[in-house]
Parts: structure tokens; C-alpha cells; sequence
């Protein structure tokens, strides 16, 4: 049953931090695991070709050992097309995975996600996290940044420790907490003092870093300072209420760790105004005025290549700033009939996560009750642009990150991530610089890449094993798969590539979580109205 809203997340005997009247229901958590084997005293993954995630191109075929969560031996067993070099070969595991003539990567990281969507009360219940983590775990989602920790601090901790302990089929969270003071907007911290106050109470508590929507500039500067001192990373969703007083290279340049879609980057590529133009009309509360106009921020900054365009890139880069732009979730915005005939909906898109999509107000995101061609035409030429910039600065050696912050505007839990992997394709990355970013950059991001991230020695078992090498299709990524033509059959048939996801040496099959998540859409839509 879904706890009742409260106002405020609990840390020890103190109340911190909250969203006052606006806080959100808790998502059911998950309490007990009935999927997933091992992790095992030894699994030997055999003859893998394998692509470690570094930008390296595939090689093979290898032998990997795992004891336990750890990687302790990569081992080169020959050459392709020759028979596997037996003697070379390390011992037998406990348990063994046959890899021959299949593809071995790392665990995904989404590097921006919730554990489920502040859902409007006529919407009825959230689905619970076994949804949201299966369908994770089955599109190969190893780790996750929960940026915000709506179902509150105390709930997200839980959870993260349950995973940790394998207590429940999730993947590795990493807790964000939301920092609560955007001008007068959900605001309860009022001076810098009891910024760096809270600061400490949060890491105190157990929190991995905050999230940010702005802030005013004493306040936010005085998080950040403390944030870096308390060992905190930090992500900002640029929230048009404090974006005129702070753009992302503003909060870049006093230590952000990351800016999350693209709000704040098109402010700071400004270079003939310092406040967007916005609608006769326009109301930020007003979500159909808030998305519609937010396609053309990017319409009205700097032109790619221009020397503004040249300056800022160049800053961000001097500052060390990482960008998740969630290209994802504004899909939608620049071809809504895509996104809403998706394949995927029926067999896996909850009852009421597909209600909640629906245009109607007051709720976060639902504003297709107003959706023209010529929104669509603004969101495609602000995706052109926002794609060439985050190529820029990739090429430039910049730290670009993928997340997904599904649950909102059509997207769907892990679905939603392998999309954002074709669209980072799409602005201009390569197939295995998009792998790094979906691993070893996401890793980088959060501090943990000595760690996870990457295929080598001594890291954590954090793994996924292909059918076919993934970065011919990304497509086949998806829990659906794609329709690919059977050619001795001359029909359709739908094809998928990843098989096996392996979250610090424990193995997960991916039909059965599947099969796992269709049977709870059924049995959602059976007590749908």
C-alpha cells in the first residue's frame, strides 16, 4: 500500500528538507527478491567477444572470471576463426555461461533516473519499484542515479541497501537528494548558512550527492561550496524560475558536477539578450506554455560555430562539467504520434503510468492538450542544435552522460535509455563512444569508475551478455526487440540481443523479467476502471 504523502524527508530526529504541500506519494518498495542467481564463489563467462566499455573496439575471444562481485581474470583463448586454445583456458566456475559467438559489455549506467513519476492524484497508484527495476535490469540498467529521491531520502537509502545486500532484483542506486529552495517555489532554506547546514545533515544521513533546480545565486553558491567539502556531487535541472538569475556555466563555474537536459545551456550561449523571450501569455505553471516555449530557448542563443558558441563550449569544458541531456524524454515534443504508438506500450506500459501520460492538468509532463505541428517543427530544430553542441563538446574531450528520467512524457523504464542511446548516435556519436558514455563516463560521473564502468581486473561483475554484437543495432536493445525480416520464412519476426544481465555477479535472464513485467501489466489492467 502507498504511504501517505508527508512533508518532508526524515533524517534521524530532525526534518531537513521537504516539498511542503507539494511532496509526492511513495512508489511501493520492493521486499524481497524472487529473480536473479548467485552471485557465485566463481562464474566463468566462456569464449566472449568482449568490448570493455574504454572506446576500445571488440576483441576476443576471452575467458572472464568472476568470484563473487569481482572480476579477477580476463584471459585471451585464441583468435577468431581458429579453434579456442584449450590449454590457455582458466578453470572450471562454479557456474559457467557459454559466451561463444556472443558479445560481452558492461552493465548500463542511467545517470538520470527516479524510481517512479510524481503521478496526479486522478491517475490512481504509481506502479511499484519491482516494475520499474525489472524492466531496468532487463534493458541492461546496472546502476542508477535516483536524482531527486521524490519517494523521499530515508525510502531511496533503504532500497539502495537492500540492493547492495541482494535483498531485491534491482540495480545499484546511488541516492540523490532534492535541494529544496528555488526562489519562493517549494522553498524552505532561506540563507546560505542553512544551506551548508542542510549540506551536512545529507551527507550525514547517507545521501551520494543533490539535486538542484536552482536556487537564489548566495544560497546556491554556498550549497555547492559546501556540497564539494562534504565530498557531495551535484546535478541541476535549471528550472526557468532561477535560470535568469544563473545559467549552467553560472553553477559550472562554482563547482556543479553535472547539468541535467538541456535548460541553462542555451541561457549561457546567449549573446544579443540575458532573459529568453517568452509568449504573450506565457505562464510557467502552464505546462503546455512551459514545454511548447521551451523548444525555442535554443532558437534564440548563439549559432553553432559562432565565436559565443566557441567561448561557452570552451568554458565548460575549463570548468570539468559533465552533461546528462536526456534527450529521451523530450521525444516526444518533436514527434508525439512516435512516442505514443510506441511497441512497447501495450505489452509493457502500466495501466496508470499510461493514464498519467494522457494530456490533463496538473500533472508534471501532460501537456498534449495543445500540441501543434509548428511545436514539433521548433522541438526538431532545438534538437538539430542541443545535438551538435554536446557533440562539440564531446569531440572537445567533454564529458557527455546518458540518462533516461523515464516515467514521464511517453517514456518508459529502460526503454527509454536504450532510446536516448540512438539519439546520442544520432547527434553525432559514434556506437562505442555512445557505449562509453552509457558506462564508463556514467561511472566517471559518480565517482565510482575505479570501480564499475568498465571490463577489467579487479572491478565489480557488472556485465552484459549479447546475442549479437549491440552496436550494429541498437535497436535490438530494446525489451521488444525489432522487427527484422526472417528471410527463409520471408516474414517478420522480432529480434532482441541481450540475453544475460549480471549486477555484481549475480545473473539475471532477461525474458523472465520480461515475462515478469508483462504479467504485472495484465494484472494491472484487469483492475483498471
Amino acid at each position: 500500500m502507498n504511504t501517505p504523502p508527508t512533508a518532508s524527508i526524515k533524517i534521524g530526529e530532525e526534518i531537513v528538507a521537504g516539498f511542503a504541500k507539494y511532496s509526492l506519494p511513495s512508489v511501493d518498495a520492493a521486499t524481497s527478491r524472487d529473480r536473479g542467481d548467485g552471485p557465485y564463489k566463481r562464474l566463468v563467462l566462456r569464449g566472449a567477444t568482449l568490448i570493455d566499455g574504454t572506446g576500445a573496439p571488440p576483441w576476443g575471444p576471452v575467458d572472464i572470471v568472476v568470484e563473487r562481485d569481482r572480476i579477477v581474470d580476463i584471459v585471451s583463448v585464441g583468435t577468431p576463426g581458429l579453434p579456442i586454445r584449450e590449454s590457455r583456458r582458466p578453470e572450471q566456475g562454479e557456474f559457467e555461461i557459454d559466451c561463444h559467438g556472443k558479445f560481452v559489455t558492461p552493465g548500463f549506467i542511467d545517470s538520470h533516473a527516479h524510481v517512479g513519476a510524481p503521478f496526479h492524484a486522478s491517475c490512481g497508484t504509481m506502479p511499484n519499484a519491482d516494475y520499474v527495476y525489472k524492466l531496468w535490469l532487463a534493458h541492461g540498467v546496472t546502476t542508477v542515479r535516483e536524482t531527486g529521491c521524490f519517494n523521499g531520502l530515508e525510502w531511496t537509502l533503504q532500497q539502495k541497501k537492500a540492493s547492495d545486500e541482494y535483498a531485491i532484483a534491482a540495480p545499484r542506486l546511488f541516492a540523490y537528494a532534492y535541494f529544496p529552495a528555488i526562489n519562493d517555489y517549494l522553498k524552505t532554506i532561506h540563507t546560505p548558512a542553512a544551506a551548508r547546514e542542510w549540506m551536512r545533515k545529507i551527507r550525514e544521513a547517507g545521501a551520494d550527492g543533490v539535486k538542484f533546480f536552482g536556487a537564489p545565486p548566495a544560497i546556491m553558491e554556498a550549497a555547492l561550496d559546501e556540497a564539494r567539502q562534504q565530498g557531495l556531487r551535484t546535478c541541476c535541472h535549471h528550472a526557468t524560475l532561477a535560470v535568469s538569475r544563473m545559467n549552467a556555466l553560472t553553477t559550472a563555474k562554482w563547482g556543479l558536477t553535472s547539468s541535467e537536459h538541456s535548460y541553462g545551456l542555451p541561457e549561457a550561449l546567449f549573446d544579443d539578450r540575458t532573459v529568453q523571450a517568452f509568449p504573450r501569455g506565457y505562464h510557467y505553471n502552464d505546462e503546455y506554455l512551459r514545454f511548447s516555449t521551451a523548444g525555442t530557448t535554443f532558437l534564440q542563443a548563439a549559432k553553432p560555430g559562432s565565436a559565443k558558441w566557441n567561448e561557452v563550449l570552451g568554458a565548460f569544458l575549463e570548468a570539468g562539467h559533465t552533461f546528462v541531456p536526456t534527450m529521451t524524454v523530450y521525444d516526444a515534443n518533436r514527434d508525439l504520434m512516435r512516442a505514443r504508438r510506441a511497441d512497447w506500450h501495450r505489452p509493457y506500459t502500466d495501466h496508470n503510468l499510461w493514464q498519467y501520460f494522457q494530456p490533463h492538468r496538473g500533472g508534471h509532463g501532460a501537456y498534449w492538450y495543445q500540441w501543434t505541428t509548428q511545436n514539433e517543427i521548433e522541438w526538431r530544430e532545438t534538437f538539430r542544435i542541443w545535438m551538435q553542441f554536446l557533440n562539440d563538446y564531446k569531440n572537445l574531450g567533454g564529458r557527455v552522460c546518458t540518462g533516461s528520467d523515464s516515467g514521464f512524457m511517453f517514456q518508459v523504464y529502460g526503454f527509454g535509455f536504450v532510446r536516448e542511446l540512438e539519439l546520442l548516435q544520432e547527434a553525432g556519436f559514434s556506437t562505442l563512444e555512445t557505449l562509453r558514455a552509457a558506462t564508463l563516463h556514467g561511472a566517471e560521473l559518480l565517482g565510482v569508475q575505479e570501480d564499475t564502468g568498465s571490463i577489467e581486473v579487479g572491478k565489480r561483475a557488472d556485465m552484459l551478455v549479447h546475442d549479437t554484437n549491440p552496436l550494429d543495432d541498437f535497436k535490438l536493445l530494446y525489451g521488444t526487440g525489432a522487427l527484422r525480416l526472417n528471410e527463409k520464412a520471408n516474414s517478420g519476426e522480432w529480434r532482441r540481443c541481450l540475453r544475460t544481465t549480471i549486477k555484481g555477479g549475480m545473473c539475471f535472464d532477461t525474458e523472465t523479467l520480461l515475462k515478469d513485467v508483462k504479467g504485472m501489466v495484465e494484472a494491472r489492467d484487469e483492475l483498471a476502471p
